[in-house]
């Protein structure tokens, strides 16, 4: 099989970074094209960084190029957007939007994005709902094969502290063993599982709209 070529956008993030360090180390992708609003870590023979202004359609379209896969692991929160939900929308509904139609017409063959378990356009609560609707206008953009992950709280460190977060991961390792049957879908699950089933997905053959929730991602990560 021929090494691929990989598009991320969203590596400076938690998913994001984890992400990069996988493509970068795995064989079957010879070059990995991150495109970012500011710039990564230490360079890297197989790593392009592009900076870009995703409110600039024709600057995200140049950018973005030609690849095989595109992963999107884009996201923010409440605090950073300081509550401004049409300023949480630009991040989490239009550049994933966006990056999906740029990427149909460039002939991208696969589209993986982190999303979250529950996502529903129908949901009363607003980051389900948005989360959902993302979700719906990436698979109407129509990329041939559709890798949609919904992972329930992210474990592992993040570069930056947040109390509440932090919390929370404490509260999900006390009632994980809790969640059995059908509500194992909101276990905790280690960031960089995450990030391998991403990567091994879109090693996978097929068409279509695909989601992986905790136990498929455990399955594929293995």
């Amino acid at each position: 099989m021929q090494p691929q070529t990989a598009v991320v956008i969203g590596g400076t993030g938690f998913i994001g970074e984890l992400l990069l360090n996988e493509l970068l180390c795995d064989q079957q992708f010879g070059s990995v094209r991150a495109l970012v609003r500011r710039h990564t870590g230490a360079p890297h023979p197989k790593l392009e960084a592009q900076m870009v202004d995703f409110n600039n359609p024709d600057d995200f379209r140049k950018k973005l190029g030609r690849a095989d896969c595109l992963f999107c692991c884009v996201g923010t929160t409440q605090k950073k957007v300081k509550g401004n939900k049409a300023a949480y929308r630009k991040v989490d509904f239009d550049i994933p939007l966006h990056a999906a139609q740029f990427a149909k017409e460039a002939g991208f063959k696969s589209f993986l994005m982190v999303s979250s378990v529950g996502a529903n356009a129908k949901s009363g609560n607003f980051y389900l709902k948005l989360k959902g609707e993302a979700e719906n206008a990436v698979e109407a953009a129509g990329i041939c094969s559709l890798h949609i992950f919904q992972p329930s709280m992210l474990m592992g460190d993040r570069n930056e502290f947040r109390l509440g977060e932090k919390i929370g991961k404490l509260l999900m390792k006390i009632v994980s063993f809790l969640l059995t049957g059908s509500r194992r879908k909101y276990r905790g699950i280690n960031g960089r599982i995450v990030a391998k089933a991403m990567v091994e997905a879109a090693k996978l053959d097929g068409e279509g709209k695909h989601v992986y929730l905790y136990d498929d991602m455990i399955r594929l990560a293995k």
